[in-house]
């Protein structure tokens, strides 16, 4: 065993850190790995490239491979810290499966932990603003469209990949739910709808018409609504009510935001939100400190025994 793993250590030698990535990009279709996964690693590995050539042996790579990338990626006025983090992981991943591959000697791979940035949500003002109904005698298909679908991502909260697939057969209006198969980690989930986003649901499909197969959300020529084409519509739609901050996913994080400040159960948020734990979901919602500390204003205990207090006391 010993000399079968020496000599995958030798065979390091002659391969490329170039070679050992599509190695590593097969392992990953292998695995069945999202697309967009898959896709995320092959634009990344440009960065990293330019930081560890692609022609760089792979029995070179070592511990100190890691500091030495993230050193060269802190020179660089282009790379934030978000990226800076982003690219130390995507490294990390590459480097631990060499080391499977017995390509690499075992070693400890760190990353520093960068700050978490203040997440962008959308303001009670900037709300009222998208959520009042166009016209629908006047106004365009497409303006009409990105108001429900406003509308939706207020009450569910799902990703923009969801969104554009899911099918007419996938609202249960009987049971006020929405099956939504496409997810980031591939686990379908089963999202409640409230009564208004049904009511809003159904008058939509009267004038959307179309079959229980066909997509929910279309382009103005039929076709199923792209990501890209549901971000550009969704950018011209927030323009024209005045907002310059725009973001799809801000949608989500608005969604998060409010369903705790309103008193929703986080492990109910977890389900809904498709988070694989309760950790992530937390950790989510601690970047939306600024929000929730003027709630522990509001809801404060002490002061409001010390109130009772007094009142007993003026009272007697």
């Amino acid at each position: 065993m010993a000399r079968k793993k020496k000599m995958r250590l030798c065979a390091s030698v002659q391969k490329t850190f170039e070679e050992g990535f599509q190695e590593f990009i097969l392992d990953c279709k292998s695995r069945n790995l999202r697309q967009g996964t898959i896709i995320h690693y092959e634009v990344a590995i440009k960065q990293i490239y330019k930081r560890v050539p692609a022609d760089t042996p792979i029995s070179e790579l070592s511990e100190k491979t890691m500091p030495e990338f993230i050193i060269a990626l802190r020179e660089d006025p282009n790379i934030n810290d978000v990226s800076l983090g982003t690219y130390a992981r995507d490294l990390k991943t590459i480097l631990r499966f060499f080391i499977r591959c017995e390509y690499l000697p075992h070693f400890e791979i760190s990353i520093p932990k960068t700050d978490k940035h203040h997440i962008e949500t959308y303001t009670d003002a900037e709300l009222k603003r998208l959520l009042r109904k166009p016209d629908v005698r006047t106004c365009n298909f497409a303006t009409y469209r990105s108001w429900v679908i406003v509308n939706l991502l207020l009450s569910t909260g799902i990703r923009q990949n969801s969104l554009v697939n899911i099918k007419i057969k996938d609202l249960d209006f009987d049971n006020r739910i929405v099956y939504v198969n496409v997810t980031k980690n591939r686990k379908p989930l089963i999202i409640p709808l409230n009564e208004d986003i049904v009511k809003i649901l159904h008058e939509y499909l009267k004038y959307r018409q179309g079959n229980l197969e066909d997509w929910l959300f279309i382009s103005t020529y039929g076709d199923q609504l792209t990501r890209s084409s549901c971000y550009h519509a969704l950018w011209d739609y927030c323009h024209l009510c005045g907002i310059e901050r725009t973001g799809v996913h801000r949608f989500r994080h608005t969604f998060a935001k409010k369903w705790v400040t309103m008193g929703g159960s986080v492990v109910t948020l977890q389900k809904i939100l498709g988070h694989s734990s309760l950790d992530i979901t937390e950790n989510y919602l601690n970047i939306l400190t600024t929000d929730l500390k003027k709630d522990m204003d509001e809801i404060n205990i002490i002061r409001s025994l010390k109130q009772d207090h007094i009142k007993m006391r003026k009272a007697v």
